[in-house]
């Protein structure tokens, strides 16, 4: 398994993160149990900003929450200064609960309901990214009752297919996001935008796709986007203001990944810029990375229990968690890699499955893992869980969902308390007729009781 940010093998032979051996954490918290990298997210923020820095456009670098949303982490996001891009009530509840400025935050969302803008509008984010006429109209409506603005940007497809798996493409053409660009539904929205009382329109958002390990389809956006905001300019005197290119920069699963160093995206991105808003005003450039943040950050930790040898075929491990805290697998066959975490020191000598414990065929973790000769009561770590991993989780099977703990500089903090089983049931009502003690109240069958009716 490949180390990421400040993961070592330490001199007990256990992995090591943020200076925390996972083989304590696990007697300390339990397994499974996701562990994050906290310097490694801040140096991933960092590296966005400093990169920025050196481009000399003027930018804003927003957090995706989606990927990953806690109390603690609005709080991180919050120190280092980024914008807080969230997509439901929840993510904002999170983020106001934290003490995150709401004018920092902006809420995206193909189906926002009249609650959660009732609840954006109250709270005064700063813009939402609105995504279809439905919206554009309900906020408008809204605002205008409520005698406000609404700063808005436009999402809209450019029609751009990032290589990447078919359910996280987002830019092309046919897409359940945003206006088309290809038809004109764009220019038509924002020609309402700027007619309308209660909106106030700064410019544009896409999204090209996810875990993108190239810079062309980010090139090609930029291009398509800036002829949109000439267009605006030379045909309805609307002058963009900003353009948010949304995020979509992969990062290391297993050896096949192949990620560019963030400034290379960066640099890229300035370099579109330049060469499409040519001789003319260069709005500020957004961009909203999630998964390249906080991706790499996350490891789960799990417990080897039991094993099932399929003779010329495979070898199966299971272990305690399984598609509850990482869908992933099943989802977007996504490839993992693993190590045993008690004891990182010791050569790989077998090619093994990794299985989880829920009731599915398909609840598989890692397909083809080299590890050591595994022993039941091992500790497994599987690597770049942080993203889409607990923001995915589930009780299926009532399985109880994982703990969070931060690790940093030698301490772990937990950020999210393990469930319990009473957690599972804080939501279940039991009617008075189904408790226990009371008479079942019976209603004749009026086929199966009418006289002469049977087999006789």
């Amino acid at each position: 398994m490949y180390l990421h940010g400040t993961s070592r093998i330490n001199e007990q032979g256990h992995l090591e993160i943020g200076g925390c051996d996972t083989v304590k954490l696990a007697e300390q918290y339990g397994t499974p149990l996701y562990m994050v990298d906290e310097a490694h997210i801040r140096n991933r923020m960092r590296q966005f900003v400093d990169a920025f820095e050196q481009t000399c456009l003027s930018y804003q670098v927003a957090y995706a929450s989606k990927a990953f949303s806690t109390l603690a982490m609005c709080r991180i996001v919050d120190e280092e200064g980024l914008l807080l891009d969230v997509v439901s009530d929840g993510e904002l509840y999170t983020a106001l609960q934290a003490g995150f400025p709401p004018e920092r935050i902006y809420f995206h969302g193909n189906n926002k309901t009249l609650a959660e803008l009732d609840m954006a509008l109250a709270a005064g984010v700063g813009l939402f990214v609105v995504d279809n006429f439905t919206e554009l109209t309900r906020l408008d409506r809204m605002a205008t009752e409520q005698e406000s603005k609404a700063r808005i940007l436009l999402r809209t497809t450019p029609g751009v297919e990032a290589h990447t798996h078919d359910y996280i493409q987002t830019g092309q053409e046919d897409s359940k996001f945003g206006f088309d660009y290809q038809s004109g539904q764009v220019i038509e929205a924002v020609q309402y935008a700027l007619s309308s009382s209660g909106l106030e329109l700064l410019g544009f958002h896409c999204h090209i796709g996810s875990q993108i390990f190239e810079t062309e389809g980010f090139s090609l956006a930029i291009g398509k986007m800036a002829d949109l905001c000439k267009e605006c300019l030379e045909s309805l005197g609307f002058q963009t203001t900003i353009l948010n290119l949304g995020g979509g920069f992969g990062i290391r699963y297993n050896d096949q990944d192949q990620p560019l160093p963030v400034s290379n995206y960066v640099q890229a991105i300035e370099d579109g810029v330049r060469k499409g808003f040519q001789g003319r005003e260069i709005p500020e450039i957004w961009v909203e990375p999630g998964r390249s943040i906080v991706g790499e950050a996350g490891t789960t930790l799990y417990t080897v229990g039991t094993m099932k040898e399929v003779p010329g075929v495979r070898k199966y491990i299971a272990v305690d968690g399984g598609m509850n805290d990482n869908p992933r697998t099943a989802l977007y066959q996504a490839s993992y890699e693993a190590m045993l975490a008690n004891r990182g020191a010791e050569p790989p000598t077998e090619t093994v499955s990794i299985a989880g414990k829920l009731c599915e065929s398909g609840d598989m973790l890692i397909w083809d893992a080299t590890l050591p000769n595994v022993k039941d009561g091992d500790l497994l770590a599987v690597s770049c869980t942080g993203a889409y991993n607990y923001s995915m989780s589930n009780n299926y099977n009532r399985v109880r969902r994982p703990a969070v703990v931060f690790l940093y500089e030698g301490k772990s903090d937990l950020v999210v308390r393990r469930e319990s089983l009473l957690d599972l049931l804080q939501n279940d009502q039991l009617p008075d007729r189904l408790k226990k003690g009371q008479a079942p109240h019976h209603q004749p069958n009026p086929i199966l009781e009418v006289e002469g009716t049977g087999s006789e």
